[in-house]
């Protein structure tokens, strides 16, 4: 029997013995291979990675545009992507491959079609008839730039505007040029000496398509007769022109100017404006113009059968009103209403009830697309009050600082969190349904219930519903309500450990069995909240004030508020119980003035009202110590059946008996290994040294002891202390990526922020480097659970095991008094045992498995109502009640044992338990570090699943950790994705892909190959409405819209052929796209066969079109040949 020397290895003793050795033997069993062969169902072929869904609003909007008859709505951003809306739960995303700006949009209305133009000169066919949309076609414009695009209803061509102010013509079906074009200088041949700018307006005449009317900037409208291809009339006014609009009937239109005013002309009168409004413009005396106001951006003219037109506008506002927020004017009769946005707005559009140009539009509501905001409002109803919007748009709020997943909850729980978020709702909303309702939903596949956790800059935490891949908020909870706000920032002395967003959230841990939360902040403080469904008003809100300390021998610590530091590793620190304080302790001011004993932030100390829902259990807070301000927090958990919170900084860790609202831990972190510490530090104080060098921790790498290194950050990968500024700032680089993950401020979360920002050193105190205080030893992870503590232990018993991010896992042991009433009158013994475990890289994640390889979750005490008087005999349960593990582990035998499963950033372990021998190990990056790591089910199995720094998403078994997946998914290019990325069970995962919008994932094969049933569909069949009759009218103005006949005059045969220099044409991937679009190409052999038989029916159409070709060519000379046959009947042979 071989003999293993790991025992050093493991237990932190020393890291001598080289990685080579280690991986051969801990890759093996270890001493007589005791470990019981556990059964892996998981393979590699039940993993796939791709992308489902993208929620929230999209990122940078820049256009928008609506189908009336299928009810859908399109969004297009500056970064080239598409979103589109149908009724609520209907939703897609799609992306431009340049990533060029949206500059418009055009539905092919009722056709199932959309056309893209991009800031890059492109236009786009969209096909909309499958349920991942793709581009049929692309045309590149290579000598002019596209300003402006025009498709009539129910026409196939395209009219397209350029800068020069020329006008080409598209065919939509072939996504080709006509003959036809329009050149500038022809529309206004002598009428104006100069360009007349770009084309911003292009549209027919509602009642005479053949005349079509031609926008310049510079204040130039041009009516141009198709036909005759010469222009009818010219209208010129003295200032640039930003859009037009038509009345129904075709008499008129209306221009917005630059100068806030709005012009109406007649057509047939081309000299001067029939009317000129000023709609924000003080009216003067004397007849004198109004004062000129800013550009009104866009006018749209709308009628009804029963009243007063609609002129609805955005911009024009006067100068003088500074600070007035962006308005929408609607003018109704002589009603006008100005109605105040909270964003800029980028474009509107008016939904009417008929598709048609030239009927009466009877318009019932406006959409408004904001910079961050969808907003739609109701024409119909008195006040204009908008739609309750259905889209889960508001999840930019306020900035997202994390967030958290849980799939597969307790079925109870959604019902529960909607029933208290529904009080939430605001009233004066419109009481008719969301317009915008076309598509139909997807099949829902999954049935299990999903929860994300979203926590903000402004101390809020939102509650989603995500079941089957939809989102919907359920609840959202003020963290902020517990503090008293400082009305002005001379008021607020004590908050600089953060310039702003003090309430910011860092941290979530939550129970949902227990529905227990707990939240970290920005202000190093703990809020540990209980789910109740009655209203309660709390007299005074409990509060404790912890002091953690980094130095190791602190003379100035008030000796009542500190454990003593622990002489032996068994030694039992005693609970202090500090009697709830109603508001924080006055600034105690140390000899040399310095600020000491205070914490960040104040309680309020008058009563607090709390609505059915989560309200405050216990207020936590870290105070100042001798002048130097708490440390983030950077690691969190919360267990419901043992009662306790615990949380860790750079400084140390502490821990609270939320039941008995009292302090159990108080240690720094050298303290907790006792006699144990493996490593060399010097004792100081944050105050005495402030040189960068010299003081703090040592560079602990595997093996050796760098003493110049003590300074770097102990994760970061160089060992060389004389860097070169170029490796110097990625190593900064890493090293923020590394901290955001728990230690990010809120301000570094702002979309507009630079990675290269030193957001970083604000959270840490101007007193010490904040390099310095990075590379101090901080908690990165902390576990409840009931294992073995020691390596005697014959029974699992309740304990704490804690990670650092030099990679040191430390086991505390927790004894619990009874259950009952004896577990608010006895108190919790906490002692260290002694067990140490080492691995590479900080720790992130540790879980725990049986002896068949299932998981084992932490104890946890079910919810029940705490605001509803007992029972007597619930009394009775409840004494003889003593919390356990509900988990497979309390129904063990003695004999049998554990696996603990610790994740790093460079390497993972499967410890065996009691006897703390390396099962399994496996090293999952080298170069680069991992962000995220989580211990989630798939399958009725488990797996261990990674994202690394460098982009790769990786899955590895359990407990053998042999690897299953590796997919080069997304490289870590800003800090909100590494701050946000988590996975959970059944193989589903996100992320913040921009500061409003998540984008979920699924790293699962089952869930990939079912994607394209749970989608929903955006394309419907439905009926055209019929035309509107026009009877006299239609002969007395020369025919509707039968008057022009576009094949005609735009068709090959009269126009000629387009210059072939002018535009690019590109064949788009199409229905490839649609196989393509989850990530790596996953929608399943189906989805290829279907495009396979697609692209042969395409084929074949295509065939059946040149057949038909080839048979009218045959036909055509049949003909020619029977015309000369009897030309030439009668004539001799010698006539010809």
């Amino acid at each position: 029997m071989r003999k293993f020397n790991i025992r050093k290895v493991l237990d932190g003793l020393t890291a001598g013995s080289s990685s080579a050795s280690q991986q051969q033997q801990q890759q093996q069993h270890p001493a007589g291979n005791r470990e019981p062969e556990i059964q892996e169902t998981l393979q590699s072929e039940h993993f796939q990675l791709c992308k489902t869904v993208r929620h929230g609003f999209p990122y940078q909007p820049s256009a928008l545009a609506f189908d009336p008859v299928q009810k859908i709505l399109a969004v297009g951003t500056q970064t080239g992507a598409l979103r589109l809306f149908g009724r609520p739960g209907v939703e897609c995303y799609c992306q431009h491959d340049s990533g060029a700006a949206v500059i418009q949009l055009q539905f092919l209305i009722n056709e199932g079609a959309l056309v893209s133009a991009l800031a890059d000169d492109t236009l786009h066919l969209w096909n909309l008839r499958q349920k991942r949309p793709a581009i049929l076609h692309s045309l590149k414009f290579c000598r002019e730039r596209v300003t402006f695009c025009h498709l009539p209803f129910q026409s196939k061509w395209l009219y397209v505007g350029t800068e020069r102010g020329n006008i080409h013509i598209v065919n939509v079906e072939s996504f080709t040029l006509s003959g036809y074009v329009i050149m500038w200088n022809k529309a206004i041949e002598l009428s104006s000496k100069s360009h007349p700018g770009p084309v911003v307006h292009i549209s027919d005449n509602p009642m005479d398509e053949g005349k079509l009317l031609i926008g310049f900037e510079s204040g130039t409208v041009v009516l141009w007769d198709l036909k005759s291809k010469k222009a009818d009339y010219r209208y010129t006014y003295d200032e640039a022109i930003h859009s037009v609009a038509w009345h129904h009937e075709g008499k008129q239109f209306i221009c917005s100017h630059s100068d806030g005013t709005l012009t109406i002309w007649n057509v047939r009168s081309p000299a001067k404006p029939v009317q000129t409004i000023t709609p924000h413009g003080k009216q003067l005396k004397d007849g004198k113009k109004p004062e000129p106001c800013k550009p009104i951006l866009k006018v749209e003219f709308k009628t009804t059968r029963s009243g007063e037109p609609f002129i609805i506008l955005s911009g024009g506002l006067s100068y003088d009103t500074v600070g007035r927020r962006p308005c929408l004017t609607v003018m109704h009769g002589k009603s006008t209403a100005v109605l105040e946005m909270d964003y800029s707005i980028v474009d509107f559009l008016t939904l009417c009830e008929t598709p048609y140009p030239n009927d009466f539009q009877e318009p019932y509501a406006v959409v408004v697309l904001l910079e961050k905001d969808l907003v739609l409002i109701d024409l119909a109803q008195n006040g204009y009050p908008i739609f309750e919007n259905p889209y889960p748009l508001s999840i930019h709020e306020s900035p997202v600082t994390c967030c958290e997943y849980f799939a597969d909850c307790p079925v109870d729980l959604i019902p529960a969190l909607y029933s208290v978020g529904a009080r939430q709702k605001r009233q004066g909303y419109s009481k008719k349904e969301w317009p915008i309702n076309g598509g139909n939903w997807g099949l829902g596949v999954q049935s299990y219930p999903e929860i994300i956790i979203t926590g903000h800059a402004d101390g809020s935490v939102k509650f989603w519903d995500a079941s089957a891949i939809t989102l919907q908020v359920l609840y959202k909870l003020k963290t902020s309500k517990v503090f008293e706000k400082s009305r002005n920032k001379d008021d607020r002395p004590n908050t600089d450990i953060v310039d702003e967003d003090p309430y910011a959230i860092q941290i979530i841990s939550w129970c949902p069995e227990s529905r227990m939360l707990c939240i970290a902040g920005v202000s190093a403080h703990v809020i540990i909240y209980r789910f109740s469904k009655q209203e309660v008003i709390t007299e005074v809100i409990p509060m404790l004030e912890v002091r953690l300390l980094y130095e190791i021998n602190d003379v100035e610590s008030p000796e009542g508020e500190q454990a003593p530091p622990l002489p032996t590793p068994v030694g039992g620190a005693t609970p202090q119980p500090i009697p709830p304080q109603s508001h924080p302790s006055t600034s105690s001011s140390s000899s040399d003035g310095l600020r000491d004993n205070v914490p960040c932030l104040k309680v309020k100390n008058s009563p607090l009202k709390q609505s059915p829902g989560y309200q405050t259990e216990l207020v936590i807070q870290l105070v100042w110590v001798g002048g130097e301000p708490p440390q983030q927090i950077t690691s969190l958990a919360v267990n419901s059946s043992y009662g306790l919170v615990v949380f860790g900084n750079c400084n140390g860790i502490a821990m609270v008996d939320y039941l008995q609202k009292a302090v159990l831990l108080n240690l720094g972190t050298i303290e907790l290994y006792g006699s144990n510490d493996p490593y060399r530090r010097e004792p100081r104080s944050p105050r005495k040294s402030r040189q960068p060098s010299g003081a703090g921790l040592c560079d602990i790498s595997e093996g050796t002891v760098v003493p110049e290194d003590r300074c770097k950050s102990p994760t970061s990968g160089s060992s060389s202390p004389h860097n070169s500024d170029d490796e110097q700032k990625m190593n900064n680089f890493i090293e923020k990526a590394k901290m955001s993950r728990k230690l990010s401020l809120p301000t570094d979360l702002k979309p507009d922020l630079d990675i290269k920002d030193n957001s970083f050193s604000r959270s840490r105190s101007s007193s010490v480097t904040s390099i310095d205080k990075e590379s101090r030893e901080a908690i990165s992870a902390l576990h409840f659970c009931e294992t073995f503590t020691r390596k005697a232990d014959s029974s699992p018993s309740p304990c704490l095991w804690v990670g650092t991010t030099l990679g040191t896992v430390l086991v505390i042991a927790l004894n619990l008094p009874p259950g009952g009433e004896q577990r608010l009158l006895q108190p919790v013994i906490v002692s260290p045992s002694g067990t140490i475990l080492r691995l590479k890289g900080a720790i992130l994640r540790m879980a725990f498995l049986d002896t068949t390889g299932c998981l084992v979750p932490p104890a946890y005490e079910s919810w029940r109502e705490h605001n509803v008087p007992e029972e007597k005999d619930e009394k009775e349960k409840l004494k003889k009640r003593r919390p356990v593990s509900v988990s497979p582990s309390s129904s063990q035998e003695i004999s049998e044992n554990q696996y603990a499963v610790i994740c790093s950033e460079k390497q993972a372990k499967v410890i065996s338990l009691p006897t703390q021998n390396c099962a399994y190990k496996q090293n999952i990056t080298e170069t680069s570090f991992v962000l995220r790591g989580d211990i989630v089910a798939l399958s009725n199995s488990i797996c261990l699943a990674c994202f690394c720094a460098n982009g790769h998403i990786m899955t590895f078994s359990l407990p053998s950790l042999r690897p299953l997946l590796d997919v080069y998914y997304l490289p870590l290019t800003n800090m909100r994705i590494a701050r946000t990325f988590c996975f959970t069970n059944n193989g589903q995962a996100l992320y913040l892909v921009s500061p409003t919008e998540i984008q979920r994932l699924t790293y699962s094969q089952e869930t990939c190959e079912n994607l394209q049933e749970m989608l929903g569909e955006l394309f419907t069949p439905v009926e055209t409405p019929e035309a509107p009759n026009r009877g006299f009218f239609k002969g007395l103005f020369g025919g509707g819209a039968q008057s022009l006949d576009r094949e005609e005059l735009f068709g090959e045969s009269s126009s000629g052929k387009a210059s072939r220099s002018l535009a690019q044409h590109i064949p788009g991937p199409g229905g490839i796209e649609g196989v393509k679009g989850a990530a790596s190409g996953v929608v399943g052999e189906l989805a290829r066969a279907r495009l396979a038989l697609d692209e042969r029916g395409q084929k074949l159409g295509d065939l059946e079109e040149r057949t038909a070709a080839m048979l009218s060519s045959a036909d055509s000379f049949s003909k020619h040949a029977h015309e000369m046959m009897l030309k030439y009947k009668d004539k001799k042979w010698y006539q010809f």
